[in-house]
């Protein structure tokens, strides 16, 4: 995001003349939390927000960017939308989120999952897959999506032996209960329509007693995770993904942020920790910032 909009800012053929400011929250993957930023961000309160000289304008948001999953974006849908601030997300995928009666501010960049559903469906019954099992997420996500694949897939002639729900949230004993299911069920192929999260504490549960071979067909929420594939039950598992698109720019980018920009950002901070694998405390970032300083001399 500090990306694009550091381009923007650059550019003489984007928004001549105009400058955009910015906050980033991180809402955790949680809608209360975007419900709770949404509001500050709608009424102009925010208490983070710099009123330095370089603005010219109050802080009130003139524009939402996100959010990833469906459900927060429906939370923040819902509070900005009264106040005509549009939204854009580039990863909530729900159909319900195309009702513009219910949700007129919001837009995105990615298809709805009508689109991803029906060819799941196509998928399964080109493959000959007419007896299977179905999970979901409990979220607008997974069960809008999964309503959308069971309606298409009668359609198509297919048969579900059964349809079952699962959350990061669950207690382990209705983790417990699905998993089970899977085991002992004669369905050999389970279609999973939910997020990386979701689908890793029902993978984790299964991972105690190995199901028999099963064929996973999945979603572009947890088919690129790649961590997920660690799980060798699910080799083999199929299904689609949204196109990536590499940004030679933004390499140079990240790999150009000094010591000072990550420390002053938790966010740039997380990210550098993850990349390179360590922990920046007070000691790490004066080292790094020492070598830095060596290198740029």
């Amino acid at each position: 995001m500090i990306f694009a909009i550091k381009e923007i800012n650059n550019s003489t053929d984007l928004l001549p003349g105009i400058k955009l400011g910015y906050e980033i929250h991180d809402s955790c993957t949680s809608a209360l939390v975007a419900a709770h930023v949404a509001f500050q961000l709608s009424n102009g309160q925010d208490p983070e927000f710099n009123t330095g000289d370089s603005c010219s304008q109050s802080g009130v948001v003139m524009a939402i960017v996100g959010e990833s999953g469906s459900s927060p974006s429906i939370s923040v849908s819902r509070v900005t939308g009264p106040f005509n601030i549009p939204q854009v997300s580039h990863f909530a995928t729900c159909a319900c989120l195309s009702d513009k009666q219910q949700y007129p501010n919001f837009f995105r960049t990615v298809p709805s999952d009508n689109f991803q559903a029906d060819a799941l469906a196509k998928l399964v019954k080109y493959f000959g897959w007419t007896w299977i099992g179905a999970v979901r997420a409990d979220t607008d996500y997974g069960n809008n999506g999964m309503a959308r694949f069971l309606d298409t897939a009668q359609k198509e002639g297919i048969c579900v032996e059964y349809s079952e729900s699962v959350l990061v949230t669950f207690s382990r004993s209705r983790i417990q209960r699905v998993a089970d299911i899977i085991r002992r069920s004669t369905a050999k192929v389970v279609v999973l329509f939910a997020a990386s999260q979701d689908v890793r504490v029902l993978f984790e549960e299964l991972l105690r007693e190995p199901p028999p071979p099963r064929q996973w067909v999945g979603t572009e929420a947890w088919l690129p995770h790649t961590d997920l594939m660690r799980f060798r039950f699910v080799t083999g598992a199929t299904g689609f993904v949204i196109e990536q698109a590499g940004s030679p720019e933004l390499i140079e980018f990240l790999m150009d942020l000094s010591p000072s920009n990550v420390a002053s950002s938790p966010i740039l901070t997380e990210f550098w920790e993850d990349v390179f694998n360590c922990r920046l405390g007070k000691s790490e970032l004066f080292k790094l910032f020492s070598i830095y300083l060596k290198l740029t001399v």
